[in-house]
């Protein structure tokens, strides 16, 4: 879903249908993914969070977009896949201000180690059982259903320390100009999407190809 339009472009359509068939026209052609086209360069390098010898990939999403649903099965995959260098870390963008609840819901089941059990029933409660989630009551009420305390969930949605890890989120998302989502950030120096690889089972090939360069530094 691209920032500029809130809409499923042309492009966005073809990545979220391809999920389930693999395709990689650069590989088979025995040509390494090229910046400018398959991925970019940033001109200026965006924090990371990883140890020294680690290369940190960043998952950028949005609960409510239908393609980060959609590739969230292939992206789980993929983190199981992980070699042990490789440290993963979802980021949930804010294109503007109604995005900011999910934002502060997914830092506060982080905050709870709540996202193993519950990152996955928030897509299913948005798009398959289609609740909205879009306002702080709507998500307090959701996450009292699946068993969190909702005075402690609202205290915590509300605190400083949850205000300022969405934030470093936005200010994350802005420093790797994402543009869409769902979108792929690597070593604070590499950025790929669906649009740029041209469906998102590519840009997972293309962030394979951007780790082996962030290791040789």
């Amino acid at each position: 879903m691209q920032r500029r339009e809130f809409s499923i472009s042309a492009a966005s359509v073809a990545a979220a249908a391809s999920l389930g068939a693999l395709t990689a026209p650069a590989q088979a052609q025995g040509k390494p993914p090229q910046a400018g086209n398959d991925y970019l360069v940033l001109d200026k390098r965006a924090s990371v969070n990883a140890p020294a010898g680690k290369v940190e990939v960043v998952e950028f999403f949005w609960y409510s977009c239908p393609h980060c649903n959609a590739f969230e099965p292939a992206f789980e995959a993929w983190v199981k896949k992980a070699p042990k260098d490789v440290v993963v870390r979802r980021v949930p963008v804010s294109f503007r201000a109604d995005f900011e609840p999910q934002q502060r819901l997914y830092y506060v089941l982080e905050a709870m180690n709540k996202v193993e059990e519950l990152h996955k029933k928030v897509f299913f409660a948005i798009h398959n059982e289609r609740q909205m989630l879009n306002t702080p009551e709507l998500v307090a009420a959701w996450a009292d259903k699946q068993g969190i305390n909702k005075a402690k969930f609202v205290e915590m949605y509300n605190s400083f320390d949850i205000a300022a890890k969405a934030r470093k989120a936005t200010q994350l998302q802005d420093d790797y100009k994402v543009d869409g989502v769902p979108a792929l950030g690597v070593a604070g120096r590499f950025y790929t999407s669906g649009e740029l690889a041209k469906t998102m089972d590519r840009a997972l090939l293309v962030t394979d190809y951007l780790i082996t360069q962030a290791r040789k530094g």
